[in-house]
């Protein structure tokens, strides 16, 4: 089981064990981080679960759909490694995956 490192708003990380095939923001919201709003549940339409993912980690992860990419454009916070965690899958090839929960809109 791939373990997920999670820093919270508040700059307090946490590595939690993540079952392959659950998405980041699955992983994030079951482990009790509740400033992650993920408000339309995974079908990236809110923008609400938007993280910063370890950019050593960014050829792991799947393409950036045209959809994720417009709601990314809405926040005021996007960088260059601005991902919605409910469009990556975890693998086991991200056994140990940094992820920042960003700031809310």
């Amino acid at each position: 089981m791939p373990s997920l490192v999670v820093v919270n708003r508040e700059g307090e990380e946490r590595t939690v064990e993540v079952e392959t095939g659950l998405s980041v923001m699955e992983a994030i919201r079951d482990n009790g981080f509740d400033e992650l709003l993920a408000l339309c549940g995974g079908c990236c339409s809110c923008a609400t679960c938007h993280v910063y993912v370890d950019e050593s980690f960014s050829a792991k992860l799947p393409a950036m759909s045209e959809d994720e990419d417009d709601l990314l454009d809405s926040s005021d916070h996007r960088e260059g490694n601005s991902r919605l965690s409910c469009q990556i899958p975890i693998t086991d090839d991200m056994a140990g995956m940094k992820v920042t929960i960003a700031p809310e809109d």
